[in-house]
């Protein structure tokens, strides 16, 4: 079944996990394999701790810091497709390696959709991976998502260390560098904006699973959209024609 989103308790939760790792300017620049260390301070944690769990989205709005949406195809097509989709999801990897390919093809491609990809964090795992997407920017951001779903099985496996190195490896085959990596992984002011702001984009279109889908403003489940995506699309299409 698909992933159940509970909202608002995913940012209060995230913040207060005691796994989330910090990576350290020492094994980050210690070598390719010796990438990370666990301490007992977790991601966000200062910042929690002052204002408390439920203040996340205030802290990251203190910031300033921008959330990009991710985008692909016309600003102009009929078609406006919004995928909430978790990185650590296996129902969302299906989508994207059984229906995506097609979608991106046939309608993307076509000018015929315009597609956003937004993320749900679930675990810490599924933001690092969301983190190492963005490393690249708009530009490569869905090539890595790809290399990210397709491989999801191999990546998640193993200890926090272990799925911290699978993803650096992961972003190093995209072309990001070391230091790209570094900088990205431990920027803990985005990951809380990217956490409030998720959680706020989940609230507001009242996102109950992963992945779910927008589509010109109305919802559809993973398995409705999955099943009958060609019919919902070419009708919208016929209709804005």
């Amino acid at each position: 079944m698909v992933r159940k989103i509970i909202l608002p308790a995913i940012a209060g939760l995230l913040v207060a996990l005691a796994g989330y790792m910090i990576f350290s300017p020492e094994s980050l620049t210690g070598g390719s394999e010796e990438v990370a260390t666990t301490t007992s301070q977790p991601l966000m944690a200062a910042s929690a701790q002052e204002a408390g769990a439920a203040d996340v989205g205030e802290e990251a709005d203190a910031t300033e810091i921008v959330v990009d949406e991710m985008v692909l195809g016309d600003p102009d097509a009929p078609v406006t497709i919004i995928e909430y989709a978790s990185h650590t999801c296996p129902h969302c990897a299906r989508f994207h390696d059984e229906v995506y390919p097609e979608l991106e093809a046939n309608y993307i491609e076509t000018g015929q959709v315009q597609f956003i990809l937004r993320e749900v964090y679930f675990d810490r795992y599924g933001l690092w991976a969301g983190m190492v997407a963005r490393c690249g920017g708009p530009v490569r951001y869905f090539g890595i998502v790809d290399l990210i779903m397709e491989n999801q099985r191999e990546w998640t496996q193993g200890e926090p260390q272990d799925i911290a190195a699978n993803l650096r490896r992961l972003g190093r085959s995209a072309g990001l560098t070391d230091d790209m990596l570094d900088a990205c992984l431990t920027d803990n002011a985005m990951a809380e904006a990217l956490i409030a702001t998720s959680t706020a984009n989940a609230e507001e279109d009242q996102v109950q699973g992963t992945p779910s889908f927008i589509i010109n403003g109305r919802a559809y489940s993973n398995s409705e959209f999955s099943r009958d995506y060609v019919t919902i699309l070419d009708t919208l299409i016929a209709e804005a024609n």
